[in-house]
């Protein structure tokens, strides 16, 4: 990419700056650029949300160089900046292959010498599309895709994994738990989009650098910094967005403020949601309409027909998400930061086990809905720029999780209501380090230590005598540990290739007490212990012939510690079946291949595609299972068939993962990505079935127009059909959530749809956002999900900066 010694344009009267914090601007717009990367000689820092960033570490620098994707990388001196009075404007230009990433190894670096596929979500991208929570935000992005079981959830599916084969870093902060389950999960709602300055998703096992969970993928969210002045001066902003769309009725406001002194910072974000029933598309399967719903009247329950059946009743919720952070750079070595977050909803109904019905075709259950889940983190860093012997960098991290959560289900017509609450602290300690050794290679180390304490009661309600008693948990009272240490070494071995090679050993640990459950199930045991290690590694490699072109090919473990809901719970899994406890699970590991190219030609066409294929051994697996030799037992008044978490299975995905992006003359542009996976499983009859988790084949192609200050986006999203054959064993034994194909049989259709969006700057300050998303009415539902996706849905969104 050419360079020049010119990074800066005459500064506007009204932006407010101050020595030693620069500002980047994209030159057509005038809009901030964040995550830009300005670097010199292996020191490097990064814009933020607000464009800025402070580079007093850059005084004595010969040149500081600007690189960012989609926009010319640019040189100039620490004089040269201070005489353009801190404003850098950066050209959008060619595509290139440059970006910073840091989810593959923690610390900044080049995308283009990961071996490792990476996908980044900006804070711009979010501002256009307005997703309603950070699971549409993931799925926006064309390569995850999105299951539903109710409105307030949202599971990502990764490369034939999800729930608990996937792990969730925030701010570098492991939010996975012990509890998180092999069903579909929705802890990542309580994230706010707002407050996200960028996210990453590292495809393929991560484990060397996250542990345990990191089979099929690291989502990787780092959340709004505060930015010293880096002068006596004070600086200050903020934003506030007011959001509502049709689909349900949204409600949203938000508001977010930064104050930076020449030492101390501090950043609050603050976000609340309202969402109403959500309405379904008028074109599609009659079989995902809702006739009917259930009311309680003169203490009976009651079938109501809906009066409109495109609406699903019910599924609506509130949320709220408050964040805090605050920054103290004590001198030029030392970097803390301490962050609050904070996030709950109101209860929200599980809208899958809702639409369920009994042979006689009445309702199966009269409630089934989740308590507030509510997420508080407390998480401390500190960064130190060491030159010594042990490292160059350190970055010390400390994090303590509160999550909550509930479930509630009462059949139809029966007065019992059955409670389970859970509450798990998790604390988490990770101390990493980076040493250059020489030019060309890199030395990445650390340490990690995690403790989860799991409780967990249950009460038994009855509503017509209004009396309530103790009753069976979902889970025992357990600790679940892991204690880790791991290296990772980078080297580049000649101008245009680089090797990165990682391992990582591994303890954990589980103590699980079973005795609050043993008046309730014929346990065999009481108490259950498991001590074990697990060693994983990787080694991939970046082949650069040109600065146009990249080929990587990549080799890498992972595993999946088991954890206390896989070993402890107690819990109906469908209808006539109940999981019970079993304590002699070992870990699960993953080994994975995946070779990769990325082409620019011209520095207007991108075309990248990259090939896996992962194999999981040990799986854990639900299967048939007996308890002190029965093989069914009384759950919930019901004899059901027992079954449990077993190392049952192999299963293996592969696919491949393509994308395209054009720019055109006069400010469009096109860009498509493309997901293909297939995945089998072992039975226990010894043949194999497709997996559960590996989505239909889906995408995502966009039409871009920019000019000045305005953004247009028209876009299609889609998936393939999942016939009856190939479906999972677990999918046909549930055909409540899937469409009826000719036959009778449950089947997951294909469907898109078309969406348009736009964004326009106003002026300096003010910023309207506009889009109808499902332009057709489509009426689909995403594979495997229980919640029908919403119909045509007009969004409007206004945000005012300061």
């Amino acid at each position: 990419m050419p360079k020049t010694t010119a990074l800066w344009l005459l500064l506007c009267l009204h932006t407010f700056v101050h020595a030693q914090t620069a500002t980047v601007l994209d030159n057509d717009t005038g809009q901030p650029l964040a995550l830009v990367s300005l670097s010199n000689n292996g020191s490097r820092v990064l814009t933020d949300a607000e464009g800025r960033a402070n580079i007093t570490l850059f005084q004595t620098a010969e040149t500081i160089t600007a690189t960012y994707l989609g926009y010319q990388t640019q040189s100039a001196t620490y004089a040269d900046l201070k005489a353009a009075q801190w404003i850098i404007k950066l050209q959008p230009e060619a595509i290139s292959l440059d970006q910073v990433v840091v989810s593959a190894t923690r610390w900044n670096q080049n995308k283009r010498d990961v071996p490792a596929r990476i996908t980044s979500i900006s804070k711009r991208d979010v501002a256009l599309q307005n997703p309603q929570t950070a699971a549409d935000m993931l799925g926006n992005s064309g390569e995850v895709f999105i299951q539903k079981s109710q409105q307030g959830g949202g599971s990502p599916m990764i490369r034939g994994f999800s729930t608990n084969r996937l792990l969730y870093a925030i701010d570098g902060v492991r939010m996975n738990t012990a509890i998180f389950r092999s069903g579909n999960i929705q802890n990542v709602i309580s994230i706010d989009p707002f407050a996200v300055e960028n996210a990453e998703v590292l495809f393929g096992p991560g484990s060397v650098i996250y542990g345990s969970d990191a089979i099929g993928g690291v989502m990787s969210f780092r959340t709004l910094t505060p930015h010293t002045s880096g002068s006596d001066d004070v600086t200050a902003g903020g934003s506030a967005v007011a959001r509502y769309a049709t689909a349900n009725q949204e409600k949203t406001a938000h508001f977010d403020t930064h104050v930076g002194w020449k030492r101390w910072a501090m950043v609050t974000s603050f976000t609340g949601t309202e969402y109403g029933d959500l309405r379904m598309g008028a074109h599609g399967p009659d079989d995902y309409l809702r006739p009917f719903y259930v009311e309680r009247l003169n203490d009976q329950d009651v079938t109501v027909a809906n009066p409109d059946q495109l609406v699903q009743t019910p599924t609506g919720y509130g949320q709220i998400n408050l964040m805090q952070k605050v920054r103290f750079r004590p001198n030029e070595r030392w970097d803390l930061q301490y962050g609050l977050h904070y996030s709950t909803t109101t209860d929200f109904d599980r809208y899958d086990r809702l639409i369920r019905t009994r042979s006689n075709g009445t309702p199966r259950s009269a409630e089934w809905y989740y308590g507030p889940q509510v997420w508080l983190m407390n998480n401390f860093t500190a960064t130190h720029l060491g030159k010594g012997r042990l490292y160059d960098e350190m970055n010390l991290r400390f994090g303590a999780q509160q999550f909550e959560e509930s479930r509630h289900e009462r059949d139809y017509n029966v007065a019992v209501r059955y409670n389970h609450y859970e509450k798990v602290y998790a604390y988490s300690c990770n101390a990493d380090f980076l040493k250059n050794l020489g030019d060309s290679q890199k030395l990445l180390y650390g340490l990690e230590w995690v403790l989860n304490d799991v409780n967990s009661t249950g009460v038994d309600q009855n509503i017509e005598l209004d009396s309530s008693y103790t009753g069976p948990s979902r889970y025992p009272q357990s600790e679940w540990s892991s204690y880790a240490a791991y290296a990772s070494y980078q080297i580049h071995l000649a101008d245009k290739m680089v090797l990165q090679t990682g391992a990582r050993y591994n303890l954990f640990a589980l103590n699980a007490d079973f005795s609050n459950n043993l008046p309730f199930y014929p346990l065999p045991f009481e108490k259950a212990n498991i001590n074990d290690g697990a060693l994983t590694g990787s080694v991939g490699l970046v082949y650069r012939p040109t600065d146009a072109w990249a080929l990587s090919v990549n080799a890498s473990t992972g595993f999946r510690a088991p954890n206390v809901d896989d070993v402890g719970k107690v819990f109906d899994s469908e209808p006539g079946s109940v999981v019970v406890p079993n304590p002699d699970l070992v870990a699960e590991y993953a080994y994975n291949a995946e070779i990769g190219a990325a082409r620019v030609f011209g520095g207007k066409v991108k075309l990248d595609v990259t090939a896996f294929y992962t194999l999981l051994n040990n799986a854990i697996v639900r299967r048939d299972y007996t308890l002190n030799g029965q093989d069914s037992i009384v759950y919930n008044g019901e004899l059901s068939q027992v079954q449990a978490e077993q190392n049952a299975a192999r299963a293996a995905v592969y696919g491949l993962q393509a994308g395209l992006e054009m720019k055109l003359p006069r400010g469009f542009g096109i860009s498509s990505q493309f997901n293909y996976q297939q995945g089998k499983e072992e039975l226990d009859s010894g043949e194999t079935s497709p997996s559960r988790h590996a989505a239909p084949w889906f995408g995502i192609t966009r039409v871009t127009y920019h000019t000045g200050r305005l953004d247009l986006q028209l876009y299609g999203t889609y998936s393939g059909e999942v016939s009856y054959e190939n479906l999972s064993e677990e999918g046909k034994s549930t055909p409540y959530l899937y469409a009826l194909d000719e036959n009778g049989n449950p089947y997951a259709p294909s469907w898109y749809t078309l969406n348009l969006k736009a964004m326009v700057a106003v002026t300096d300050h003010w910023q309207i956002s506009a889009g109808v998303e499902n332009l057709t009415d489509q009426r689909y539902r995403p594979y495997s999900s229980g919640l029908t996706a919403a119909g045509r849905n007009v969004v409007l969104s206004l945000r005012g900066s300061f």
